[in-house]
């Protein structure tokens, strides 16, 4: 006889773990017990020898699928160490909270098969209840209050289970053996819904909504909920990790409306669908894409649309054209709450097909998690007609996720539900490093918090997507995803990083912070920051030496340079600890700074102002766009210097190209100018009678032993192209082709320079589909080798990670040996 401690950890709580053991214990006749703690799952396991090994082995290799085993530490027992009553059965026994919060939760999984196929069986007893789920799916981060995963230390600890519900819980042999948030009809939890004034209110007032309990009752409030979308109405509809804000996807009355309510005028809106098949009707999908489309995350999948200036005569589905208005991809997610899957179901009985589901929200403010607030800033404040909430509460807000697949290869673009908070891993490093609370960027915003196991490993918690940090809810949000993950990881930071911005919130708070607990402060460069993250990902997997160096590429619109300057067309000799700013495209003044952001006129007016361009012809559909009073404002602001920081933001060169050509000159949201620039270029590109324009600029310049990417002459080459008629469809993508080629001929020039042979592209500039094509190409072409983050976005979504990279590395250098 054998007689083992097991310790098993990673992602082994919420994933039906427990069960699993008892069960495998079973086959291999094993006697003792699984419990869950605060450090992971532990087994006391008592058999022989080979049963053990067997058991051991079937832990990692047979675990769910929901779960990630990252270690199974083995110890044998001390003879009179264990209870003589142990070796007899097996049998799980009640959770401790006695050991370090060190395990790692299972972020929430989508409806799995078995249960997709209860939940629409007439003759299941769960047949339509929305909550349904087993240890193979349903809420697990967003219904967390503490470690470890227990039904009481969730919010559904408020659903005492009926005694059905209790037996299946009870039984090893069921698939709800120990599901923390089973549940049913007769124990909860439940819909609720209520409409606004003149509405039909389905024995429900304000104060008070009708709760489905029932199935009719929950039946009747779907019902209604589609007869609602189907006239045209908008629902504020709860999910997993916050409302989402729902119309119709082919009413482009309706879609007018939502974007009107909801200040989103022009940002393309995420569609869902009820199957594979009309996610074909909409949009060309590949084989990754459908596996993201239909896996147990189910993101918003950004996908290239079909009948969009591609000729398609595919039987395509209808979609208003203010869902996405001619951009050439399209947000799509399929459903992943059992109550989704019948709201498509019914809304398919009434010929609608696809619903717009975008996050339930005013536009820059956190997406709203409580029912009765939900009803106060969405229904009361007139964005939506109804709300269908539901009596389970939201512990942590969750945006869904986007992602995109580029040349193969799944890229994120915003990293929330389904993806956070797994941990990433983080190079190892020759000493200790206390743990690091990276407090992130102001757009786009993440927070980080580093950990050092005691196996010698490192991981680093970066929060959801957060938003932009720019207001005092905003903030909020912020405050609540950090202390979440402190108190929830048992994580106390000794040492914070920050932007080196003066002016973010995040980085104000991190000051005063350092101050007050005399902690220490690492402030790191944003374009660092952004090369640290892709570096940081290939070092802790083994595609990047420990130590080495790279050239960084770092596109994005706005990140304070260590000049006083707006950096973001960077070129950067990096390293973890440090880095070398070795090129970047040529500075010109923005007038009023945002203003201009907002503005791209603007931009481009000033930028044709440095280049002393002003006067060609080609510039003059852009000069006769702005009165009088603007140019001579701006003129003057420019000689001045008033307000008029200096930049070098590729980000802003693609703004103000799209204005000079008349593409978009104005911003109703972030990056919207590039974004139509790269939509123009893709319409030429697929009119298959593409001339790149004459742009030989390749050679750099040195000035001041920096190099400089001249804009000048590609700007003088878009206004010749004007000129002589060339459409703006075809200079956009000659901008894109020149800009890739540009920007390969330096980074091939540096890198031979500096004996680097391996390139680390970053920031949000590469969220362009075709430039980050292009310029890999270039790239490879030329012998270097390209990273690309595959964990965090290229946006500002990975600054935190960068921050926490950078700031490990610069601590290690000071901390005693």
């Amino acid at each position: 006889m054998r007689h083992v401690h097991i310790h098993v950890t990673g992602i082994v709580q919420g994933v039906g773990m427990r069960p699993f053991v008892y069960r495998e214990a079973m086959a291999h006749g094993i006697c003792g017990w699984v419990l869950n703690a605060g450090d992971g799952v532990h087994v006391e396991a008592h058999a022989s020898g080979a049963a053990v090994d067997g058991f051991v082995a079937a832990l990692s290799e047979h675990a769910p699928a929901a779960a990630r085993v990252e270690r199974v530490d083995v110890a044998d027992l001390e003879p009179g160490t264990w209870d003589a009553a142990n070796e007899q059965g097996f049998r799980i026994v009640a959770s401790q909270d006695q050991t370090a919060h060190t395990t790692l939760v299972s972020p929430d999984i989508a409806t799995c098969d078995d249960c997709l196929r209860e939940l629409f069986d007439p003759a299941d007893r769960r047949y339509h209840y929305p909550f349904i789920n087993c240890t193979n799916c349903g809420p697990r981060f967003t219904i967390i209050r503490s470690l470890p995963y227990d039904r009481a230390a969730t919010s559904m600890d408020r659903f005492p289970m009926c005694p059905e519900c209790a037996a299946e819980y009870a039984d090893p042999l069921d698939r709800r053996f120990h599901a923390q948030p089973d549940a049913c009809f007769d124990c909860g939890p439940h819909i609720t819904w209520r409409e606004a004034a003149g509405g039909m209110v389905l024995e429900s007032s304000e104060a008070t909504p009708a709760v489905g309990d029932t199935r009719e009752s929950s039946d009747a409030i779907i019902e209604r909920c589609v007869e609602l979308l189907e006239a045209g109405g908008i629902v504020a509809i709860k999910g997993l990790g916050g409302f989402h804000l729902a119309c119709d996807a082919a009413n482009e009355q309706a879609v007018v409306e939502l974007r009107r309510h909801k200040r989103r005028s022009n940002k393309p809106l995420a569609v869902m669908v009820r199957d594979l098949t009309d996610a074909e009707r909409l949009c060309r999908v590949n084989d990754a894409e459908r596996d993201l489309l239909a896996g147990s995350i189910r993101p918003i999948v950004l996908l290239r649309r079909r009948g969009v200036g591609m000729g398609d005569s595919f039987d395509a589905l209808a979609l208003a054209p203010s869902v996405a208005h001619d951009l050439p991809e399209l947000g799509v997610m399929l459903p992943y709450t059992p109550l989704q899957h019948l709201l498509l179901a019914a809304a398919e009985t009434h010929g609608m097909h696809a619903l717009v589901m975008t996050s339930g929200n005013l536009s820059e403010e956190p997406i709203e998690t409580d029912d009765d607030l939900a009803w106060e800033h969405l229904v009361a404040a007139g964005i939506a007609d109804a709300l269908l909430g539901n009596d389970r509460a939201i512990l942590s807000r969750y945006d869904d996720s986007v992602v995109r697949v580029v040349d193969g290869v799944v890229m994120p673009v915003r990293r929330a539900r389904g993806y956070a908070p797994q941990p990433l891993p983080l190079p190892a490093l020759a000493s200790a490093a206390p743990c690091v609370l990276a407090c992130g960027p102001q757009q786009k915003a993440t927070i980080a918090l580093t950990r050092e196991d005691a196996n010698g490993t490192s991981a680093c918690f970066v929060s959801q997507h957060i938003g932009d940090v720019e207001n005092g809810a905003t903030f909020d949000a912020w405050n609540a995803a950090r202390t979440r993950l402190e108190d929830l990881f048992d994580l106390a930071p000794a040492a914070l990083a920050c932007d080196l911005h003066p002016s973010y919130l995040s980085s104000q708070w991190a000051r005063e912070q350092a101050r007050e607990h005399n902690l220490p402060l690492i402030e790191v460069q944003h374009h660092h920051a952004h090369i640290a993250s892709v570096m940081a990902e290939a070092i802790a997997t083994g595609q990047l030496a420990p130590n080495a160096r790279v050239l960084g590429i770092a596109f994005d619109g706005t990140g304070a340079g260590t000049d006083g300057t707006i950096w973001g067309g960077e070129f950067l000799v990096a390293g973890l600890a440090d880095f070398e700013r070795t090129a970047h495209l040529r500075t010109w003044a923005l007038p009023g700074g945002a203003a201009s952001v907002r503005d791209a006129r603007r931009n481009a007016f000033a930028l044709l102002s440095e280049l002393d361009l002003l006067e060609h012809p080609g510039a003059a559909g852009l000069l006769g766009g702005l009165d009088e009073q603007t140019r001579s404002i701006t003129t003057t602001m420019i000689k001045r210097n008033i307000n008029s920081p200096r930049t070098s933001s590729m980000g802003r060169l693609f703004d103000a190209a799209a204005a000079i050509l008349d593409i978009c000159g104005t911003a109703t949201y972030e990056g919207e100018p590039a974004i139509e620039l790269e939509a123009a270029a893709w319409y030429a590109l697929g009119s298959r009678t593409v001339r790149p324009i004459d742009y030989q600029s390749g050679i750099p310049t040195s000035v001041d032993d920096s190099t400089i990417l001249d804009s000048q002459p590609l700007i003088e080459a878009l206004l010749e192209g004007i000129e002589a008629g060339v459409s703006p469809d075809r200079l956009a993508l000659g901008f894109h082709i020149v800009i890739a080629r540009a920007s390969a001929r330096i980074a091939s020039e540096i890198c031979a320079r500096e004996g680097i042979d391996i390139v680390a592209l970053s920031g949000g500039v590469f969220m362009n589909r075709l430039l980050l094509r292009l310029l890999t190409r270039e790239l490879k072409d030329a012998g270097l080798a390209v990273l690309v983050p595959h964990t965090v976005p290229v946006n500002d979504g990975c600054i935190a990670y960068g921050q926490a990279a950078v700031a490990r590395a610069r601590l290690t250098q000071v901390i005693p040996q």
